[in-house]
């Protein structure tokens, strides 16, 4: 039971990242600032059963996230949360994600905040196991996000939800389904209880079968461990978009949440998390993530 409380705590957020859909549909690689729907409602409902549709979108979700750090991508993230408004530049690696604080509160480092960070990232640069150790853990957790994608289908009864708007900026039709608890599902794993808790809206973007915007919110009290370990409160919120970057590459760029959660029966705190991407660029080759940090810290950043 610990191992898999200490899962879902570490990774709240992205428990999907689809969890997306789910416990995280927590909803959550990124792009813009602005993120929200177009005007323009679609009216047609498509082809084939709305299960059909959700099928292959959680194939496609699945494809997406075996994929991670197989793409040469450099991008900034803003996130916003009880820790602070904070900024950073990242890449991705072979071995996975690295980044560097650039600035806080939307203001630029002062020289004692940027030299920390520097000094932060030149203990990665020379302890590769500390590095591999720690993403060998984000590995561990990408295999638990997958096997609550594939429940999905399971676990959710969907339905066509005709003239809602289409997402900004998507260049071919979104299928749009409305979700909820299929009263028949059987959770496997304590992880997997959030799935009966979910309801929400989905966009499938027609073409590529991805999930371009998920909308979610808590029914009902969720437990984990009887209670125990953890319990989500009703009446959260989740957001979560994802853009197509290049090719048949798609990344988060925003992700909302809203929601209170009950650890070990014993604090009771709100979870307000926004994230956005931005400014992505492809890069010419797949870096080690030594010579990816090595590039952070050539940056020229302006300081207070």
């Amino acid at each position: 039971m610990e191992w898999e409380y200490n899962i879902m705590k570490r990774r709240w957020m992205r428990l999907h990242e689809l969890t997306y859909v789910c416990a995280s549909l927590l909803l959550i690689t990124p792009v813009a600032a602005a993120t929200g729907l177009a005007q323009q409602p679609d009216t047609h409902l498509p082809a084939g059963d709305p299960l059909t549709w959700a099928e292959a979108a959680t194939k496609t979700e699945l494809s997406i996230i075996q994929s991670e750090g197989s793409f040469p991508l450099r991008y900034r993230v803003r996130k916003v949360d009880a820790k602070g408004d904070m900024t950073r530049e990242v890449i991705e690696t072979k071995q996975g994600t690295v980044a560097r604080l650039v600035e806080r509160n939307g203001q630029p480092l002062t020289a004692e905040e940027d030299a920390a960070e520097r000094e932060r990232l030149n203990e990665q640069i020379a302890s590769p196991d500390d590095f591999l150790r720690h993403h060998k853990r984000d590995r561990s957790t990408e295999d638990y996000t997958m096997q609550m994608v594939r429940l999905l289908p399971q676990a959710m009864l969907f339905s066509y939800t005709p003239g809602q708007p289409q997402p900004a900026g998507a260049n071919s039709p979104q299928v749009v389904l409305d979700y909820r608890p299929n009263p028949n599902f059987k959770p496997p794993t304590m992880l997997s209880e959030v799935l009966t808790g979910l309801e929400g809206r989905v966009w499938i973007d027609a073409q590529s079968h991805v999930m371009t915007r998920i909308e979610g919110h808590i029914l009902h009290p969720v437990n984990f461990g009887f209670g125990i370990l953890a319990k989500l409160y009703p009446g959260g919120t989740l957001e979560f978009e994802q853009v197509r970057v290049s090719g048949d590459r798609w990344a988060y760029r925003h992700v909302e949440e809203h929601v209170t959660v009950r650890e070990m029966m014993v604090k009771t705190a709100p979870m307000n998390v926004q994230m956005t991407s931005a400014d992505f660029r492809l890069m010419p080759a797949l870096l080690d993530y030594q010579d990816a940090i090595r590039q952070l810290l050539a940056m020229n950043l302006p300081l207070k």
